[in-house]
């Protein structure tokens, strides 16, 4: 495979591989590649979630607040309900539940 580069980005892998970031241009262009295939599949899980989150506003699986401070009360509550049932399992493993992602 053939790869044609601009003259900026054949002087940008020249300089990383001269000040050492990389031992040559390969090494420079397989770093990229794992990059961008990074960045993709967390654009992938974050599009997913969005969906999900659509998804559910759709179906009616909402909430709705009045105030930040019920907001507020509510994740607190909720935080404190999980925190307990984490605790309940670590005394009684037998009561293990699986957690809810649901609103």
């Amino acid at each position: 495979m053939n790869i044609r580069l601009n003259d900026d980005d054949h002087a940008f892998i020249d300089e990383e591989v001269r000040a050492g970031v990389y031992r040559d241009a390969d090494e420079a262009i397989h770093a990229g590649l794992r990059l961008l295939r990074s960045k993709e599949g967390k654009k992938a899980e974050l599009q997913r979630l969005i969906q999900e989150g659509l998804d559910d506003v759709e179906a009616g699986r909402v909430i709705e607040f009045d105030s930040a401070a019920d907001l507020t009360d509510y994740i607190v509550n909720k935080s404190r309900e999980r925190r307990d049932a984490a605790a309940q399992t670590e005394v009684n493993p037998s009561r293990a539940t699986r957690p809810s992602r649901r609103l």
